[in-house]
């Protein structure tokens, strides 16, 4: 940095430069450069447009340790030009192998894929101390070393003298647009313990750094205050600036500043197909020997079992629509982090209280003024397997929601909701057609299951078409008089055979309607996910209508199932008996078993079924993150 500048005497008609050895002069002239000697020997005509430059290799020991004198034509006017070289760089982990690295040359841009690099940077949305109600990201305090570990380590690095000439101040910095989106901590090493210091974030727009001289290395940590949203594409940026008062009474002006960009970490979904950790399910006053069901399944599974009791469930049983599980990673830290609905029903307490805790996070979106409707629920919200659609890779799958017939101004998922999804970037959103249903949710229509061994899956979809298929080939055997729902001792069933669902006029013109519901959803998910007929396997489903034209399922629906890996816990149907076999049950285990999965049938029919819900909607799983670094896709 140069403390005085220098401007030619009138008539001067040359010049000549002398310097110090730590001082690199070059003179410019139309263009053309030409490095000075230190000696000053040659002389240079003093050409309209000359400029000198002068930079330093290396920093200074001490103040005004390098000097350059310039001498003007035949008068020999000298001036002296005294040079104060500091060596600053703020440095992040810009190459995304979890170690800061020194002046990465890319660390100011944020660039997706195997190649890009940009830092990456977390919301730090758990709650590390058990004594304060609110999320890490929502107070200015930091209680544990656990709490730090969230946040991305940025290092300041300095060179240069012992200590910067009057004048100059050294400031660490974020805009205006970025103070509700990012934080950062400065750990202080004094006697007793470390202490946490709160320096930018919210009111903090900038920090004063205090220059200690000589080599020194001054760690921050920075935090995520918000995810990506309608309104915020992720990036925030962090500056330092050197400052300098060049003249007493004149304001402090930059004379060199460098800047980092840190991406926050996008909120990822996690498919059927990735091994669970955790089913969830809730205990109320009717459903004891449908948890004793789940409990045997999950046993087979190898994962555990949470059940969620009355007195945080207040008689609210539908844990799939209270809640997603997804999770958060950079490459120094990741963890759960669940999505909380605006549905908030019985269960509205539990995320928070139950979850929500040391690297396990929580986000919600609530509307302001749009009304919340059953498509709001998280059953309508569902993520597909990795796939490939005409060459355009999705690693981590798409995220898949349910809304009204494109013409119709039928129900929606809620704006706020839909926005979060989509700027998460990194599992594309599709929306389906799912506001046909009286609940309207996608998982009462499609699912995905692993193929045991190999990368690959299937898409299960609930097909009326399927079911008279399988009903008038069993008619044709002679079973037409088999009947469905024995051992069901609800009251409402009378005795139901295959002849009188294939005789049911009524029935079979709104399978036909319910079946067109269902093509259309499958003709956008073959596009979308870029899939084939032989990707796809339909089970036996029937649905009658309401009174409001909505559909509802007419047995349970075996779509509606808990993939837990190779074990499939499905909705029992009591379809029609036959030679003492549930011929549904027999038909789903022929298309499913020898693919490797493995079928328990799950009585929920008074449960669940009656309230319009199956196993899928009683339950939640959460499950292993995906390997795949998200940061590598091109979105």
């Amino acid at each position: 940095t140069s403390q005085r500048s220098t401007s030619a005497p009138a008539d001067a008609v040359s010049f000549s430069v002398k310097h110090t050895d730590g001082v690199r002069v070059e003179v410019v002239t139309n263009d053309q450069t030409e490095v000075i000697p230190a000696n000053g020997a040659k002389r240079w005509p003093l050409d309209k447009g000359t400029t000198l430059r002068l930079s330093m290799s290396k920093a200074s020991t001490e103040v005004n340790d390098n000097k350059v004198k310039e001498g003007w034509g035949q008068r020999r006017v000298s001036w002296a030009v005294l040079g104060n070289g500091a060596c600053i760089s703020l440095d992040v982990d810009a190459d995304r192998d979890g170690v800061v690295e020194k002046n990465n040359p890319r660390k100011a841009t944020w660039t997706w894929g195997p190649d890009g690099q940009g830092a990456i940077l977390l919301v730090n949305c758990d709650k590390d101390n058990p004594l304060i109600s609110m999320l890490d990201c929502e107070d200015e305090r930091v209680f544990s070393k656990e709490d730090l570990l969230d946040m991305a380590p940025m290092v300041l690095r300095t060179e240069g003298p012992q200590r910067l000439p009057p004048g100059y101040e050294m400031v660490l910095y974020i805009p205006v647009s970025d103070s509700d989106k990012v934080g950062v901590f400065y750990v202080q090493n004094p006697f007793f313990g470390h202490r946490y210091i709160h320096v930018l974030g919210r009111r903090k727009l900038y920090h004063s750094v205090k220059y200690t001289g000589g080599s020194a290395e001054l760690e921050f940590f920075v935090e995520g205050l918000r995810f990506p949203d309608e309104s915020f594409n992720g990036l925030v940026s962090i500056s330092v600036s050197l400052l300098a008062s060049l003249t007493e009474g004149i304001p402090q002006a930059p004379i060199f500043t460098d800047t980092v960009i840190f991406r926050v970490a996008p909120w990822i979904m996690t498919p059927n197909t990735l091994p669970p950790v955790n089913v969830f399910v809730c205990s109320v006053k009717d459903n004891y020997l449908f948890l004793k069901e789940v409990k045997n399944l999950v046993s087979k599974a190898s994962c555990d079992m949470k059940v969620c009791f009355g007195y945080m469930n207040r008689g609210d049983r539908w844990m799939q629509d209270e809640i997603e599980f997804g999770y958060i990673h950079a490459p120094h830290k990741g963890f759960p982090v669940v999505l909380d609905s605006p549905r908030d029903g019985g269960l509205k307490e539990f995320p928070i209280k139950e979850l929500l805790g040391p690297d396990f996070g929580y986000v919600t979106r609530e509307p302001l003024f749009e009304v919340v409707t059953s498509l709001d629920s998280f059953g309508n919200l569902e993520v597909s397997p990795p796939v490939t659609v005409n060459g355009k890779e999705y690693p981590l799958g798409r995220i898949l929601i349910g809304s009204s017939f494109p013409t119709s101004a039928g129900r929606r998922m809620t704006k706020v909701v839909r926005d979060f999804l989509y700027a998460q970037r990194v599992q594309a959103p599709i929306e389906l057609y799912s506001d046909w249903l009286t609940v309207g949710h996608v998982d009462e229509f499609v699912t995905f299951v692993p193929i045991p061994g190999k990368k690959q899956f299937r898409m299960l979809m609930a097909s009326t078409s399927a079911c008279y298929k399988l009903f008038q080939e069993k008619q044709r055997e002679g079973h037409g008089e088999a009947t469905m729902f024995k051992g069901y001792s609800g009251t409402d069933t009378k005795r139901v055979t295959i002849n009188k669902v294939l005789s049911n006029e009524v029935m079979m013109e709104e399978s036909h309607y319910v079946q067109r519901c269902i093509d259309w959803n499958r003709d956008i998910l073959k596009k979308e996910l870029g899939l084939k007929e032989k990707d796809i396997i339909d089970l036996p489903a029937l649905f009658k209508i309401d009174r409001n034209g909505k559909a509802m399922a007419y047995f349970p629906n075996m779509v509606n199932m808990i993939v837990l890996s190779r074990d499939l816990g499905v909705p029992k149907p009591f379809g029609p008996i036959i030679e003492g076999e549930c011929c549904l049950e027999e038909h789903v285990r022929s298309l499913l078993e020898p693919l490797g999965l493995r079928c328990s049938f799950i009585d929920d029919i008074s449960s669940y079924h009656k309230m319009l819900g199956e196993v899928h909607c009683g339950t939640n799983v959460h499950r292993q993150p995906f390997s795949y670094k998200w940061w590598n896709v091109i979105p």
